[in-house]
């Protein structure tokens, strides 16, 4: 029987730590929902004492995750393990993932602790998790940087703790594929008590090595490999989940192993996740990207017309990007949506269902035909916008070439109107400075793009913008077939977001 490697998906709380990229509750449940129909083994949900909003998102992803091990992260420390222990409650299947620095330069620049007071705290906090819950994962932080010797004493005693799972960061991306398949080997061998429990790693892509780095570990026996969505993360980012998974697939005469994922649903996933985070995926991707499956060259489109596998070592729809789309229109019924929105990855309830439905036959009136990357932006309108503070009510901008663009705006905040008008020089910033004129909002624009969703003149417009304030960093996005309505809206959206951020801040990070 062909050997399994376990799949640990951090999306929602090392890939939420991509600048800008903070979800809510809502976000978080249904990408937790769709990791779990894409075969995840196990969901790091969160860190639960971050942040109230972030042990609200694992106390409610562990009450709807059936099938994947959900996993909440906690620093060695007591306070940490009870708040995760409290949010894994309800879970069917529940970790506790716990993480303590190793290296020298972290003991004497970050923590001023001396070694053994390190080896003496991984062994009291995963004895004390260990009374509580069955499943610990230890992970010793920035262990590529480690002193090797100290290494394993530091994971034997974690095994001998209790520890189920013992995983082995690249924490700033600074370890090459030879050495890291090397540092493994050596684990495997150096570890007495190593063959109890699974091995793990987690890579950060800071020198562009994350996912082979990864594939470097399976190769040296490694078992479980965190990963992400897009490779999302902090820094450069994660090592991608779509590229490890399908490069375990492509070349399993290679590596003898393979995951449980079904990667046909990779594409939505990929999708799914960039537009709840706002954060695009380069066209040139591997396997998910725009450009993944386009030929350019005549040479690669003749050899792929006569033979698909001259130039393609796997199959669009292998990865779900089969080119068929199912086009819906104003005359299309609740059923047919419904369908399409759960192939798409959304689960809504009956209220949501009709909330989109109503949105969707609108739109319908405007557009002769609806693809499904108008679905998945409506959904991200009515949807996954929850507890907002500002909301558009009405928009009206006057602009031309001899005309000074003047907005007048009509927001509600915390239920109730108010509008007003103000210049800029553009219709878009004559916008958004009424926006900020209403709220008082002092914030900083970092980036807007524009992007069509679809093809054809009545396409939806789809705006992302990146806003600063008091150090934080949050993306909005908005659609409208009016363009400068569905900037306005991602302005707004924006705002509600660093709203998000002030009633949930992030005390502490976790790192890897």
């Amino acid at each position: 029987m062909e050997e399994k490697v376990r799949i640990f998906d951090t999306t929602l709380r090392d890939g939420e730590q991509s600048p800008g990229a903070t979800m809510n509750v809502e976000e978080k449940i249904q990408i937790a929902l769709q990791l779990e129909k894409l075969g995840v083994d196990a969901i790091e949900a969160g860190f639960p004492i971050a942040s109230e909003g972030d042990f609200e998102a694992v106390v409610r992803i562990a009450e709807r995750i059936r099938d994947s091990q959900v996993v909440a992260l906690a620093r060695c420390e007591k306070e940490d393990i009870d708040r995760a222990l409290e949010a894994l409650r309800p879970a069917r299947r529940k970790c506790l993932h716990l993480f303590l620095s190793t290296s020298d330069i972290h003991l004497r620049y970050q923590l001023q602790m001396e070694r053994g007071e390190i080896l003496r705290k991984a062994t009291e906090m995963v004895i004390y998790a260990k009374k509580h819950i069955e499943e610990v994962e230890f992970s010793p932080m920035d262990a590529s940087r480690t002193d090797p010797a100290f290494l394993m004493e530091v994971l034997q005693a974690a095994i001998q703790a209790g520890a189920t799972v013992v995983n082995i960061p690249d924490t700033v991306g600074y370890a090459t594929p030879d050495e890291f398949e090397d540092l493994i080997r050596r684990i495997r061998h150096e570890v007495p008590d190593i063959s109890k429990v699974i091995l793990s790693v987690h890579c950060h892509d800071d020198l562009g090595l994350a996912v082979a780095n990864s594939l470097a570990a399976v190769r040296a026996g490694a078992r479980q490999v965190e990963c992400t969505v897009n490779g999302i993360g902090e820094r450069a980012g994660n090592a991608s989940l779509e590229e490890v998974v399908m490069a375990l697939r492509t070349r399993r005469d290679h590596f003898k192993v393979d995951t449980r994922i079904r990667t046909e649903l990779l594409y939505p996933t990929s999708r799914m996740v960039s537009r709840i985070t706002g954060l695009p995926v380069q066209p040139n991707k591997a396997v998910v990207g725009a450009n993944a499956f386009s030929h350019e060259s005549g040479i690669h489109q003749d050899g792929v017309l006569k033979k698909k596998i001259t130039y393609e070592i796997m199959t669009p729809d292998s990865v779900g990007r089969s080119q068929s789309s199912i086009v819906l229109g104003k005359h299309s019924g609740r059923h047919a949506l419904r369908q399409r929105l759960r192939q798409l990855g959304y689960e809504l309830t009956e209220e949501d269902l009709r909330r989109v439905f109503e949105r969707f036959k609108a739109l319908g009136d405007r557009k002769k035909e609806i693809f499904d990357e108008d679905l998945e932006a409506i959904v991200e309108d009515e949807i996954l916008r929850v507890s907002e503070k500002y909301k558009l009510l009405y928009l009206n901008v006057n602009s031309g070439s001899v005309t000074v663009p003047t907005a007048t705006v009509k927001l509600e905040i915390n239920g109730k109107e108010h509008m007003d008008a103000g210049f800029g020089n553009g219709p878009v910033d004559a916008t958004f400075a009424t926006i900020r004129k209403i709220t008082k909002a002092r914030v900083k624009l970092k980036r807007f793009s524009i992007n069509a969703i679809t093809g054809g003149s009545d396409a939806q417009g789809e705006v992302t913008v990146r806003l600063e304030a008091n150090g934080h960093e949050v993306i909005g996005q908005g659609t409208h077939p009016d363009i400068i309505m569905a900037s306005a809206k991602a302005y707004v959206n924006a705002l509600n977001r660093l709203e998000y951020r002030k009633r949930y801040p992030i005390q502490v990070k976790g790192e890897m």
